[in-house]
């Protein structure tokens, strides 16, 4: 696999939908070996999952990587929490910006980069229910606009 290669493992759709991504951080992840194999096969969902910062580090809570198969004693529990990591400085930034009124931490994506395994999380606020319609109507008229140019150039 090249250096720079990166393979999307999950995709946390719910959190686009529901809040407005304000940054975006890379942050690594600490795992044990039976944890990394499973999630190279895919079993991994981050949909109810969030993170919390304490004590001066980034924690993810609710994050579910399946048991690997052939693992037997060295499985963890799928739910465990995991330590992120990010330099203290990113740390700073990001517990700083969610205790402002409104703003929380998401994790957006879990990908391998090169031989890593790398969470993309971010610094987001809520949407009301009227910016999620109008989201999901301009998504809609982007749709058809797309649709209404391929029939076009046919």
């Amino acid at each position: 696999m090249a250096k720079d290669s990166i393979k999307l493992i999950a995709n946390n759709k719910k959190a686009y939908h529901d809040y407005f991504i304000e940054d975006t951080y890379e942050a690594g992840i600490s795992l044990t070996g039976t944890e990394v194999k499973s999630l190279r096969m895919g079993k991994c969902n981050i949909k109810e999952s969030y993170i919390r910062s304490e004590h001066g580090e980034i924690f993810i809570y609710g994050m579910h990587i399946s048991p690997y198969e052939k693992g037997n004693i060295f499985n963890r529990d799928p739910l465990r929490v995991r330590k992120l990591l990010l330099h203290a400085r990113e740390i700073r930034k990001i517990t700083a910006g969610a205790q402002q009124q409104g703003y929380t931490i998401m994790p957006l994506k879990v990908y391998l980069k090169g031989s890593l395994v790398k969470v993309e999380i971010g610094l987001a606020k809520g949407k009301k229910l009227y910016d999620k319609r109008d989201s999901i109507a301009k998504k809609d008229m982007r749709r058809e606009a797309e649709r209404a140019l391929k029939e076009r150039n046919r």
